[in-house]
């Protein structure tokens, strides 16, 4: 059973980086170009804490998306929703279920290990021999 899995980890691994990097952008859109109309992102001010958030993660989570730089632009990410995580969701109680930060912690350590694998076969990385 395991060699059966084991094969299928390359392509896992990119298409793993290209989900997480296609809902990073959703959440880049909605936040800066307001897309999907009528979410609660649509008050946000560009030039505001969410509003930077908002510029990280439409330009790092496109890069995810296509495995340019996935290391250092998964590390930035991982950042990010640890940063997030403690300032938006950790004050409003220690348990991420009550909380609402279980997508914080999920998106912060799904980028450090993005960081730390790479991009996969399947990325402009390994295209450009930098995986």
């Amino acid at each position: 059973m395991d060699q059966t899995f084991s094969k299928f980890q390359p392509i896992a691994l990119s298409l793993f980086r290209f989900i997480t990097g296609l809902l990073f952008l959703q959440y880049g859109l909605a936040k800066i170009l307001k897309f999907p109309a009528g979410m609660p992102f649509d008050k946000v001010e560009l030039f505001s804490m969410i509003g930077a958030a908002g510029t990280i993660e439409l330009i790092l989570g496109t890069l995810l998306m296509i495995g340019l730089f996935t290391r250092i632009a998964a590390f930035i990410l991982s950042g990010e929703m640890a940063f997030a995580y403690f300032i938006s969701h950790f004050p409003r109680g220690f348990f991420p279920l009550i909380n609402n930060g279980t997508a914080a912690i999920l998106f912060c350590f799904a980028c450090l290990y993005l960081a730390t694998s790479g991009g996969g076969p399947y990325s402009v990385d390994a295209k450009l021999g930098k995986s």
